[in-house]
């Protein structure tokens, strides 16, 4: 027989559903989604900071150019550790004082990184920084539950969005804010804004309690294997994950390589303005959520994926127009999010008991196939340089695309 815990783990579908539906409706203002939004740009920003500002870190800190990659290794290692062991606390926990509580740590990881007299120091204060960005996705789960069933879609785009500009804008204001007043001046005015934003969520949001206060926590890390085994759309829609953000880290690693080279030779803000291109795309695609809404999710995936694939075409001429670039950037940016929203209000709709799980299982290949290719796409670039890293995207652009059109019928 089945403890109630573990009930509250394998709840299944009727009895979810039908809680869902004599559940009051909550609702979530645009003002505040727009919050949620900044909020998770913010936050996600800060793993992303520290890119552009490799050089300087090895320069005042004796670290070798050759190891100075271990400050992104580290902060991403943390992130996905955040994403298993963390995240899944939205389930278990008062959201809202896990979320302002989480964003009052970053401040405190936030400042300890700006002031790190030492190697040491800065590594251990941007451990703290990648474990507690995820946040993010706490951010994400909760605006999906107090959203109207009837347009989660739309929210989860708005907010997703937010996520997507974080992280592409972060590059620029990192190097503009460096030529300023210098590295620390990131960090610091990051704890400022996060300390304000962490205040201002304190106020907008619901007294939200959780509906698995029964579980453990060894419970709840377990039930995140569970759903794995036990909803095939999340295990799909995950593996689409890996390979989208496959394919988009391979474009963002290793753009910085040709733009930097001879005959380009862009300087560091000009290559991170490239960045804005792909907010470009990133705003574009919100409205993939909607068409989730109207249970459109499976075409708008198939018809993201082809643009995936198609916008190598135009990358592939990086090193001789960069006008092909921009473009490629607008159009991969933009099939990426539309395919990371619909994922992501496709799963929401399965487990409403369990949606913070949900967010970290999903999450967690997202981080795999970031890191995944990352490291292909330098190695690639080494190897067979800009045509070698295009071939590498446009594969498994095409392999997403397949494994879609093979998949789709069966959620």
């Amino acid at each position: 027989m089945k403890t109630s815990e573990e009930k509250a783990v394998l709840l299944p579908h009727q009895t979810v559903a039908n809680a869902a539906e004599t559940a009051p409706i909550p609702s979530l203002s645009r003002s505040v989604a727009l919050l949620f939004a900044i909020a998770c740009g913010l936050a996600v920003a800060n793993i992303y900071y520290a890119q552009p500002l490799l050089d300087a870190l090895a320069n005042e800190f004796g670290i070798t150019h050759s190891s100075v990659g271990m400050v992104i290794t580290i902060t991403q290692i943390c992130y996905a550790l955040g994403l298993l062991l963390l995240v899944p606390l939205g389930d278990l926990l008062n959201r809202r004082r896990l979320i302002t509580g989480q964003m009052l740590l970053s401040v405190l990881a936030l400042i300890v990184v700006s002031f790190a007299p030492t190697r040491t120091i800065l590594l251990m204060g941007m451990a703290m920084v990648g474990l507690l960005a995820v946040v993010t996705q706490t951010l994400v789960a909760f605006a999906s539950t107090l959203a109207n069933p009837t347009e989660r879609g739309r929210i989860v785009g708005l907010v997703t969005s937010g996520v997507v500009i974080g992280i592409l804008l972060a590059r620029t204001v990192a190097g503009v804010l460096t030529d300023l007043a210098g590295w620390r001046s990131v960090y610091l005015i990051s704890a400022i804004l996060t300390l304000f934003m962490a205040g201002a969520l304190l106020r907008v949001l619901p007294k939200n309690e959780p509906t698995n206060a029964t579980l453990s926590y060894a419970q709840l890390l377990r039930s995140v294997i569970v759903l794995f085994l036990q909803e095939r759309i999340l295990r799909i829609r995950a593996v689409l994950a890996l390979l989208i953000f496959t394919a988009f880290s391979i474009l963002w690693t290793s753009l910085v390589l040709p733009l930097s080279a001879p005959p380009l030779s862009l300087s560091h803000t000009a290559i991170g303005a490239f960045g804005l291109a792909g907010v470009a795309g990133a705003l574009a695609a919100a409205r993939a959520g909607r068409l989730a809404d109207q249970g459109l999710g499976q075409r708008t995936t198939g018809i993201a994926l082809v643009v995936l694939l198609l916008s190598w075409l135009p990358i592939r001429y990086t090193e001789h127009s960069l006008f092909a670039l921009v473009l490629g950037v607008i159009l991969l940016d933009l099939a990426v999010q539309a395919v990371h929203v619909t994922n992501q209000s496709l799963i929401f709709n399965v487990r409403p008991e369990a949606r913070s799980r949900l967010t970290a299982g999903y999450m967690i290949f997202y981080s795999i196939g970031s890191a995944t290719g990352a490291i292909a796409s330098t190695h690639m670039y080494i190897y067979a340089g800009w045509n070698g890293v295009c071939l590498l995207g446009a594969g498994v652009s095409a392999l997403a695309l397949i494994f879609w059109a093979l998949t789709r019928r069966s959620t």
